[in-house]
């Protein structure tokens, strides 16, 4: 049975009552609903806690696709009591870590309007993040990509998000910024994310609804990687 994924909806709301469908084999609980984030496109899986009826916490390492891809898997702490089929838990996020990451995944995507390159590789942490690009020997500067990226956040331009099918995006190969991530397709629709003004492409990650709630960042380090890739690493003040 595929899980409700409710961050894709609204990717605030940081718990939800559930069910649990079922722990697979290697003890991975899922459940029919949640709004805990699975690793993908660069972003790491949430951790957090569920809470059972009689109020024991499971603690939550990290959230994973099962392989059927449907599937979330929550992958517990080593050593948690797990629940039983159909035993009705509350999903509760590490809310400030997911923030944070919401918040440099947004400023990530501003980046790519900066430097206008092809991107082949990508990471979101907690509170840093680095996007590579395929950028010709030329000059880059720390201090000037900064204020560029902050010139952007603070234009306070809505995050928002509409759907287009697979076609339309096969389409619009254009919108496809990611040379070695593909866009989550195969479900017949795909998410674009619209920094209204700024930036459009196809995302399955979370994302801060403003620009200015990502507040400021600076860029750390530019890292040479090979002869064309720049590995361009930024991070929350």
């Amino acid at each position: 049975m595929p899980t409700a994924l409710l961050f894709r909806d609204d990717a605030y709301l940081k718990e939800t009552e559930a069910t649990v469908l079922g722990i697979n084999e290697r003890g991975g609980i899922l459940l029919d609903r949640t709004v805990f984030y699975a690793t993908g496109g660069g972003q790491p899986g949430d951790a957090g806690v569920l809470v059972t009826a009689s109020g024991q916490p499971i603690p939550i390492a990290t959230t994973v696709y099962g392989a059927d891809k449907s599937e979330i898997v929550h992958v517990p702490a080593e050593g948690a009591t797990l629940p039983a089929p159909g035993d009705v838990v509350t999903a509760k996020l590490d809310w400030d870590t997911r923030l944070k990451r919401m918040r440099i995944h947004t400023a990530l995507h501003l980046l790519t309007t900066v430097l206008p390159y092809p991107v082949t590789g990508g990471a979101i942490g907690d509170g840093e993040g680095r996007l590579d690009f395929d950028i010709p020997d030329g000059g880059l500067e720390k201090e000037a990509i900064t204020a560029e990226l902050m010139r952007r956040i603070n234009q306070n331009a809505e995050v928002t998000e509409q759907w287009i099918t697979d076609e339309e995006l096969e389409a619009n190969p254009g919108l496809v910024k990611t040379m070695s991530v593909k866009p989550p397709m195969g479900t017949g629709r795909v998410r674009l994310v619209n920094i209204v003004g700024l930036d459009l492409q196809p995302c399955g990650g979370t994302h801060v609804k403003n620009t200015r709630e990502i507040g400021e960042v600076a860029v750390t380090n530019i890292e040479k990687k090979g002869k064309q890739n720049r590995r361009v690493r930024i991070a929350l003040v």
